[in-house]
């Protein structure tokens, strides 16, 4: 079976691909897949103890003193689905379904971010007729969690002058830019004790979420916010301790779910409360998150966080910042710099609550990791910066830039432009090791990414299949 669209030869591989559980972190099987089709063709190639996977492919018949071409996505795939699916993402392949002019994914993220670029990579290596210079495929590993993979390449593991990243979302506009970042945890030490009173379970489930770059300037509704808010309302009211609390799946998607059990002292009241609050968040949030729901229901008593551990949680809860924080001062409608308060869970003895922070501003960049450092200090958190990647600089001149502008001119009669983006792209973290290569960053269209509404426009897959063909052939 496969999926009978075109191009065949990209949506077959896609199809292939989807077969293949590749959660961040999950990676193996099919970076073992990648190997196994490179060995099949007799190509060259290496995996690292990453999984990254480069493939090799020499030159056709006269390109062979044309720079060498990275053509490079990631292999992982942000898992996210609907509360009512049952899909196992470490067992089940992506159950795809062609809906009109789009392709999607029944109730899960569909992973055309990023497997599109690999399939691509695919059928270009795949052919014996595309001319092309000789290339180098690079899939990484663990982009969507940290890219990780990325952070692995050493100098001298690529040589190519030139390098296509296949991992944007919208036809047309070619990036040359990309904001720096930073994962931030806070911990708090779980302690519990006995309380008399009523359980709860309060529940904030219906917003549309997204990815946490792209997304961030829609302004939508913050799930781990919002249950901040209404348990800082309550607490205003009513004696309350937290049972437990945890909200948001990934650290680059605006979390659309959350939840917390809670011991109260008058349940009628704080019934109240929160049923007179989920009205203001929801005129709030009326335009941005129209089906923003707020439920409360009875729940079974369990021996609760201690009043401290309650009262400092809610307090980091409500005093952090959310969203967009600062615009580009260069760029119109970019995003300079923003956080997103992605996942909250209760490992047993820890409540931790992490945080995606972005900046194309390496010092706000810093302020904000201070903000969040201060706030945790002052709410007795533990503060720890796990992750960061560099921003991707903008460079005046380009020969790929141009020559990548006028092909898509001459292929389809309209101008491109090209754009800086507020999210991490692998570029930043490749321009270490390959200083003097000359970058791009294009992709077809795709909506709602890092969500099961996930969905990659057929036709602009094929747009862009002819593009990469006809830029290759171009590359001589």
């Amino acid at each position: 079976m496969s999926l009978n669209i075109a191009p065949k030869e990209v949506f077959n591989w896609f199809y292939e691909l989807n077969q293949i559980p590749r959660e961040s972190g999950n990676e193996k099987e099919a970076s073992d897949y990648l190997v196994k089709f490179a060995k099949d063709r007799n190509l060259e190639v290496v995996q690292d103890e990453e999984y990254n996977v480069i493939i090799k492919k020499d030159a056709t018949e006269g390109y062979e003193n044309s720079d060498t071409v990275i053509i490079q996505g990631h292999m992982d795939m942000v898992c996210v689905k609907t509360e009512d699916s049952k899909h196992n993402f470490e067992t089940d392949p992506i159950e795809m379904v062609v809906d009109g002019e789009y392709l999607r994914a029944n109730n899960t993220t569909l992973g055309a971010d990023d497997g599109i670029a690999v399939a691509y990579a695919m059928a270009i290596l795949d052919s014996d007729e595309l001319p092309h210079p000789a290339l180098e495929v690079l899939i990484t590993t663990n982009e969507e969690t940290g890219m990780d993979g990325a952070a692995a390449i050493k100098k001298g593991m690529l040589t190519g002058q030139k390098l296509l990243n296949i991992d944007s979302e919208e036809e047309g506009i070619f990036l040359v830019s990309c904001a720096g970042g930073a994962t931030a945890e806070v911990s708090f030490e779980i302690e519990r004790e006995d309380f008399v009173g009523e359980s709860l379970e309060i529940s904030v489930k219906g917003l549309l979420g997204g990815h946490s770059g792209q997304e961030i300037i829609r302004q939508r509704a913050n799930a781990n916010k919002l249950i901040g808010r209404i348990l800082n309302e309550i607490k205003k009211s009513v004696d309350i301790r937290i049972i437990e609390v945890s909200g948001g799946i990934k650290h680059n998607a605006i979390p659309s779910n959350a939840v917390a059990k809670v011991v109260v002292k008058d349940k009628n009241k704080t019934r109240e409360i929160v049923e007179e609050f989920s009205k203001l968040l929801k005129a709030e949030y009326r335009v941005e998150d129209p089906n923003l729901v707020v439920e409360i229901k009875d729940t079974e008593y369990l021996k609760p966080y201690t009043k401290k551990l309650t009262a400092d949680f809610i307090d980091y809860s409500v005093i952090i910042g959310d969203g967009v924080i600062s615009m580009s001062k260069d760029i119109d409608g970019l995003v300079e710099t923003s956080l997103n308060n992605a996942v909250i869970e209760d490992l047993g003895n820890i409540l931790k609550y992490t945080t995606s922070v972005r900046s194309s501003s390496s010092s706000e960049l810093e302020y904000i990791l201070n903000m969040l450092e201060i706030s945790a200090n002052r709410c007795c958190g533990k503060f720890e910066i796990t992750n960061s990647y560099p921003a991707w600089q903008f460079e005046e001149k380009s020969e790929l830039r141009e020559k990548s502008l006028k092909t898509y001119r001459d292929l389809f009669g309209e101008d491109a432009t090209y754009d800086a983006v507020h999210a991490g792209l692998e570029c930043g973290l490749l321009k270490k090791v390959l200083p003097d290569c000359d970058m791009i960053s294009y992709g077809p269209n795709m909506y709602d990414v890092h969500s099961p509404k996930e969905r990659v426009e057929i036709k602009s897959v094929e747009k862009m299949w002819d593009f990469t063909k006809k830029l290759l052939e171009n590359l001589k």
